[in-house]
């Protein structure tokens, strides 16, 4: 499940939503609470307010600091992400001089702390699950509007760097920071997207204690939901996606239930130290143990649809979409380490539901493969389905709730796509999947755009209907059967699919950036991309 407040419900941090870390025994709620962020809490600057402590409220109601935009922006105006992409690619020297800080003081800008401050941000960027190009946006937009125009941030998987060189013959000043702890919490991204919103707003003067004192409150914050609401909404979404491929109010139940007790397991084996790549091999069993005891008893259900159900509760999608986009993006250290972690979890996947469908088959379990491609059609139902699905992989990744209802009817909408594509169209299933994700990058860029925020919270939970949940269960019992090369090609399909899903996204967010500029700075510079030689 995605991250809980450990000190508030025992559910520690998660990089997706289904792996966990409790804090040791002995430790205090405070401290817990501390450890729950990517790394260690930094102490406030002197001079700086502490923070007010929040009245309790309900589990709906969102932070304080998690309010909706407030920066005056125009509507013309160009985002600061589009003005510091364009900026990044020219050469230090070309770059437009900034306009004076009027948050600095007179002795000019503190080097050290501005830099501190900028990676501190990225790494909340970073650790969120965004991309590197956009957290080395951020971390210049941070760095130029303090000030210090001749920098140069670098991001890799588990490292943050920034150099800056006051001039050509001055000493360069580089700091780096190391992200060791990821977790999934997109109300806290928001908050952060706002914080540098305003920093790099000419007509909002923050100080860098200012700056400081409201990333702390950031960092602090409690998630929007509790423990038991995250549970309940795995449930459901194993649940809406047994019913997208065709199961019924029987197969409903056992699918949410097999989730649940998987989340619960998960949750136990991470509190007990284990990696997460076992925590994904003990989550993945409970839905596949009741397909295999439904068939056993020989109860007229569809088991395939139970299955695949706790598939798509586990499939990594948000960090394959991030891989594809960083490499995408030229930053090909940071693709291949994603790459590496999906491949993981994935295989991890794979042993969880192949060890149950091992035993299952040597027990005389009647499986037939070929159930779990036979999607019965039912727009109405499906539909419904696939926007519950959407909506409860929302709250998994602790949206805020103005995002949760746009980005659930961009899932309705990417599902009706991928439907009349290839149910009424014919189309192939890695085509017609590619196309629905490219709606849902486009929607969702439009979306931040139109919010100056970032695009994951739009995007990320609306490609959940569209994950390769039947064509992997389909490969994993045909190798349980001893059919390998069959099996083989099913997972090669899965993959070919969600790279269809990765890649699609990347391209809408591309074309809406490439076809839909808004007047202002940026349009006056094109973002400059790599060029390539041909044939050497």
């Amino acid at each position: 499940m995605a991250e809980a407040d450990g000190a508030e419900d025992g559910k520690p941090t998660s990089d997706e939503a289904h792996s966990a870390f409790t804090p040791p025994p002995g430790m205090e709620p405070e401290a817990a609470a501390e450890e729950d962020q990517p790394t260690s809490e930094f102490a406030l600057p002197p001079g700086a307010e502490p923070a007010r402590p929040e009245p309790e409220g309900s589990a709906f109601a969102a932070p304080h600091t998690y309010g909706p935009p407030h920066s005056p922006h125009t509507p013309g105006e160009s985002p600061w992400q589009d003005r510091m992409r364009t900026m990044l690619r020219m050469p230090v020297d070309v770059r437009p001089v900034p306009e004076p800080a009027h948050r600095l003081s007179e002795a000019g800008p503190a080097v050290g702390r501005v830099l501190d401050l900028t990676l501190r941000i990225g790494e909340l960027l970073l650790a969120g699950g965004e991309g590197a190009e956009d957290v080395e946006a951020a971390m210049f937009a941070v760095a130029r509007s303090y000030g210090l125009d001749r920098c140069e941030p670098t991001v890799t998987f588990t490292m943050l760097s920034i150099t800056h060189q006051p001039s050509l013959v001055d000493d360069p000043i580089s700091a780096n920071r190391t992200v060791r702890r990821r977790g999934t919490d997109y109300n806290r991204l928001a908050a952060v997207y706002r914080l540098v919103d305003d920093i790099s707003h000419p007509e909002i003067a923050i100080s860098l204690e200012e700056a400081y004192r409201r990333l702390a409150e950031i960092r602090r914050n409690r998630h929007p939901y509790p423990g038991w609401m995250l549970t309940a909404a795995a449930g459901l979404l194993a649940g809406a996606a047994s019913t997208l491929v065709g199961g019924g109010v029987v197969v409903f139940l056992a699918a949410a239930l097999g989730a649940v007790l998987g989340d619960r397991l998960a949750w136990l084996c991470a509190g007990r130290g284990l990696p997460e790549f076992y925590q994904f091999v003990v989550a993945a069993m409970p839905p596949a143990a009741i397909g295999v005891a439904l068939t056993l008893a020989e109860i007229d259900v569809r088991a395939s649809a139970v299955i695949t159900g706790g598939l798509f509760a586990l499939l990594p999608g948000r960090a394959l979409v991030a891989a594809v986009q960083d490499g995408l993006t030229g930053f090909y250290i940071t693709a291949s380490a994603r790459l590496l972690e999906v491949m993981y979890l994935f295989i991890g996947i794979i042993m969880g539901v192949l060890v149950v469908l091992y035993l299952g088959v040597q027990l005389g379990a009647s499986l037939n493969p070929e159930e779990a491609l036979l999607i019965t059609e039912r727009p109405l139902i499906q539909i419904a389905a696939s926007m519950v699905l959407v909506f409860t992989f929302a709250i998994l990744l602790q949206q805020e709730r103005s995002t949760v209802w746009i980005v659930t009817l961009n899932g309705g909408v990417a599902w009706v796509t991928y439907g009349a594509l290839h149910f009424a169209g014919g189309i192939a299933p890695v085509a017609s999947t590619a196309i629905a994700a490219g709606l849902v990058g486009l929607f969702g860029q439009l979306f931040s755009r139109y919010r100056y925020a970032s695009a994951l919270p739009y995007v990320t939970a609306a490609i959940g209907p569209l994950l390769p949940g039947s064509a992997t269960y389909y490969g994993l019992l045909l190798i349980a059967e001893d059919k390998l090369n069959e099996g083989l090609g099913s997972l090669t399909n899965a993959a070919a699919i969600a790279l269809a899903i990765a890649i699609g996204v990347n391209l809408g967010s591309e074309t809406s950036r490439l076809f839909m500029r808004i007047p202002g700075a940026a349009s006056a510079a094109k973002r400059r991309a790599a060029k390539r030689t041909r044939g050497f």
